[in-house]
């Protein structure tokens, strides 16, 4: 039995990870898929929010600027709640997501790890070291002799 920090982390992780996945790579996993009806709570509609930033990550927080961002809510006949918020204007990216969030906390949670999130976060991770690599590619040591006197 998870506690209700575990629950929220977990579902924070999968939230994220459908925020970040590409929308075109979403619908091509969740196509084929028997999706459930909705009722919106919240039809996706797209603004703007403050992006803020910390120099070196300890620094003071600044204004960086602003990014848009589409959010929607959704409620499943069962009863479960699905949000999203995902960058840019794609509307159905957001819709597509907030479904997932509400499959991921019924009954057919086992079936959305295994054919959106495992595959998504694979990729994911596969990006992610790809560009270390090319990164670590370009690193240079520096490194200083001590001369004898």
């Amino acid at each position: 039995m998870e506690t209700p920090e575990q629950e929220t982390e977990a579902r924070r992780g999968w939230m994220g990870l459908l925020a970040r996945a590409p929308a075109e790579r979403l619908a091509a996993l969740m196509d084929g898929a028997a999706l459930p009806r909705f009722d919106w709570l919240r039809v996706p509609e797209t603004g703007g929010v403050m992006v803020r930033g910390r120099m070196g990550g300890t620094g003071a927080p600044f204004n960086m600027g602003e990014m848009t961002v589409t959010r929607c809510a959704l409620r499943l006949g069962s009863g479960e709640v699905g949000h999203a918020h995902v960058q840019g204007r794609d509307r159905s990216h957001a819709e597509r997501a907030a479904l997932v969030d509400a499959l991921m906390q019924g009954p057919r949670a086992d079936e959305m790890q295994a054919q959106v999130l495992t595959p998504l976060a694979t990729e994911e991770a596969a990006r992610r070291d790809a560009r270390a690599a090319k990164a670590a590619a370009t690193k240079v040591d520096f490194f200083t002799m001590v001369r004898g006197e």
